[in-house]
This record gives structure tokens, C-alpha cells and sequence, in this order.
């Protein structure tokens, strides 16, 4: 039997697979156990399965985050304050701050009330940073679902595009989610962000590449926001993003260039899965 966790982060929720003391599973079998276990019906149900492992780079701790369709992502906001939480509380990990190895670089985490703060580092706003293949990566204009759409692209250690859209209850996101997620410009495909101002906060619904709409995405978040400030729709100042899951903290310092994301993390269930790692 597979023991694991479920926890969330505002209704982002992962299964999450301790491997510490343990031989590492595959790259075959992370896949496998990915598309097994998040399914809603037959597994254990989540947006996706995160391997808390050994880190190789001297940090304290490596996430390896795989979405509901067995793709990896290199990197998870919300799933990174899981990790956090999980150290803290199952594994007496007492440090300030502890240094997560993830795909896309090491990421601080520190404990603050309410929840955890991530440095998320800085936003890659360059096309060959999305990866997009635009020569206007904050201007791209796409079409899905017999309607056009001007994507605000970048990068949150992975490839997210922003769009503005008047009214989020209206919304028909399974319409053109999956066709912007897959259109041939985006070579690793992309999360999209659909977002609407609310005075000086963001309403925000995601399409997260490989696992669909989802209640929250940390890094979508990121996107979001730092969008957002460069389309002058919101101050640079800390913003409030508002997701179906809850709501993020998202400031972007012009300090270091760094953006931070504050949100909570919590525990669901324990339980084992059959067979072997």
C-alpha cells in the first residue's frame, strides 16, 4: 500500500506522496499514479499528485508536481504551502524559512499568519521565457471559440496567459480553456487566467493546463496580478486575487522584482493506495 495525504490551498487540491526514506518511484510510475489517484470518480480525487522527496540540491526539501493528465509541471503556488504545511506539521521541520527545490528553481517559503508567503522569484515576461512563439508576448491575439482574445503571456516558473473578461459569472471556460491551452503557439502549452478588476483586487477563474478549471492556481495568480499591473488595471501595490477556492495575497516588490504570494494550506484526509511505489 501507498500511504498519502490530500491537502489543499484555497480548493487547489493535491494528493501528496512522502518519499522520504524510500526508493523514488519512476518518472513512469509518477505518471501513472498521477492519472490514477486524481481522478474524482474512481481514485482518490485531486487537480494533481505532488512526490515530497529528498532534495539533491542542498535545500530542505524537493516537490515534484504532476497534473491530473500525467504531465509535470515545474512548479505549484498553492502546492508549495502544502509542502510547507506538511514539513512543519508531520515531518518537525522548525526552520524560519525552508528552501523547496521545485523544476523551476529553489523557492522560499516563510510561515506568516494565516498561511505561508512564497517567494516566487521574478516573473519571466520574455516570449522565450513563456515559452510563446509571439514577437509581442503582452499582446497576443488568438481566437477561440468564434471569439478573439488578447493574452497577456508570461511566465510564473510556468507558461501562463492573461486575459481581461468583463463578467466571470458569465464565463463559459471549458468553451475556450482547452482550445487557448492547446493552440500551436504555446510549444509546452499554457494555463490561461481569465480576470476581471474589482476596484483594486482581481476576480480570477483558471484553466489550468492538464487538469481543466480548477478553484485556485498560486502561480495563475502570480500571472494575474503582475498582468494585470502592466496593464495598468490595478496599482503595484499587494493585490488581493479572488478565486473560486479563496482569495491570494499577490505582491510584486519593485524592490527585488520578486513576487510573493500569501494564501492558506490544510489537510483533508490520510489514506493508503494499493500496490507499490
Amino acid at each position: 500500500m501507498i500511504p498519502f495525504t490530500k491537502m489543499h490551498g484555497t480548493g487547489n487540491d493535491y494528493i501528496y506522496i512522502d518519499l522520504f526514506g524510500k526508493a523514488l518511484p519512476s518518472l513512469e510510475r509518477r505518471v501513472e499514479l498521477a492519472i490514477q489517484m486524481s481522478d474524482r470518480h474512481f481514485g482518490a480525487g485531486g487537480d494533481g499528485v505532488i512526490f515530497i522527496e529528498p532534495a539533491s540540491d542542498g535545500s530542505d526539501v524537493q516537490m515534484r508536481m504532476f497534473n491530473a493528465d500525467g504531465s509535470e509541471g515545474r512548479m505549484c503556488g498553492n502546492g508549495s504551502r502544502c509542502v510547507a504545511l506538511y514539513m512543519t506539521q508531520r515531518r518537525g521541520f522548525a526552520g524560519e524559512s525552508l528552501k523547496l527545490q521545485t523544476l523551476s528553481g529553489v523557492k522560499i517559503l516563510r510561515k506568516v499568519p494565516g498561511g505561508f508567503e512564497v517567494d516566487m522569484g521574478e516573473p519571466g515576461l520574455a516570449a522565450q521565457d513563456v515559452p510563446v512563439l509571439a514577437s509581442e508576448p503582452e499582446r497576443l491575439k488568438l481566437e477561440a471559440g468564434g471569439r478573439e482574445f488578447t493574452l497577456h503571456c508570461l511566465s510564473m516558473g510556468n507558461p501562463h496567459a492573461v486575459t481581461v473578461w468583463e463578467d466571470l459569472s458569465t464565463l463559459e471556460i471549458a468553451r475556450f480553456g482547452p482550445v487557448l491551452e492547446h493552440n500551436a503557439l504555446f510549444p509546452e502549452r499554457v494555463n490561461i487566467e481569465f480576470i476581471q478588476p474589482e476596484g483594486e483586487a482581481l476576480r480570477t477563474r483558471v484553466w489550468e493546463r492538464g487538469s481543466g478549471e480548477t478553484l485556485a492556481c498560486g502561480t495563475g495568480a502570480c500571472a494575474s496580478a503582475v498582468a494585470a499591473i502592466r496593464m495598468g488595471l490595478v496599482p503595484r501595490r499587494p493585490v488581493t486575487v479572488r478565486l473560486l477556492g479563496g482569495d491570494l495575497r499577490i505582491d510584486w516588490r519593485e524592490s527585488d522584482n520578486h513576487v510573493y504570494m500569501t494564501g492558506p494550506a490544510a489537510f483533508v484526509f490520510d489514506g493508503s493506495w494499493p500496490g507499490e511505489l
